[in-house]
């Protein structure tokens, strides 16, 4: 009998867990997303917070140009690699990182942190692990909600960050 009891409790505790998670999802201003691939064997994944545009000027505007951006919204943004990756001339050894962005109007750059866990407002530059340059183009049709999508390519993979009507891209190889 007292086993029986123990099983509904901790059902009930885990049933009660899954529910004020799945609340907390569907209150937040922000959905969450991961962006995953294998990309030459690598499992990467990305997750991040999703804010809308609303209406707003996105970048040069909510996000100002020249200052370090949370890249998404709410916790920090997330990169996790099972394989060293290779953007640039960066090398990101297998792990767990934090992803801001340094948006300009001409150009990006694409900030790898070595620390995890934070808000994603507490950006230290003292632990970044480096920065690439990242290539910027305009895309024809506005995008509502701020996107990451991971790409397999012929030479290794891409990250693409949407939002407006702008992309911002960072190539990556998978090293061997």
């Amino acid at each position: 009998m007292r086993v029986h009891v123990a099983a509904v409790l901790t059902l009930s505790t885990a049933i009660a867990a899954l529910g004020a998670t799945l609340d907390a999802q569907r209150q937040r201003a922000s959905p969450h997303e991961k962006a995953q691939a294998t990309v030459d064997g690598a499992n990467v994944s990305i997750e991040y917070g999703r804010p809308y545009a609303k209406g707003r000027t996105i970048f040069g505007g909510l996000v100002p140009y020249g200052q370090v951006w949370r890249t998404g919204a709410d916790e920090a943004t997330t990169l996790v690699t099972d394989a060293t990756l290779v953007f640039g001339t960066l090398t990101v050894p297998p792990g767990t990182y934090t992803l801001y962005t340094l948006p300009g109007e001409k150009e990006w750059s694409l900030i790898i942190n070595k620390k995890t866990g934070q808000w994603g407002t507490q950006y230290a530059e003292a632990d970044d692990l480096g920065r690439v340059p990242m290539k910027v183009a305009t895309i024809p049709a506005a995008v509502e909600q701020f996107t990451i999508k991971l790409a397999d390519t012929p030479g290794g993979g891409e990250l693409h960050m949407d939002w407006a009507t702008t992309r911002a891209i960072a190539g990556f190889t998978v090293k061997k």
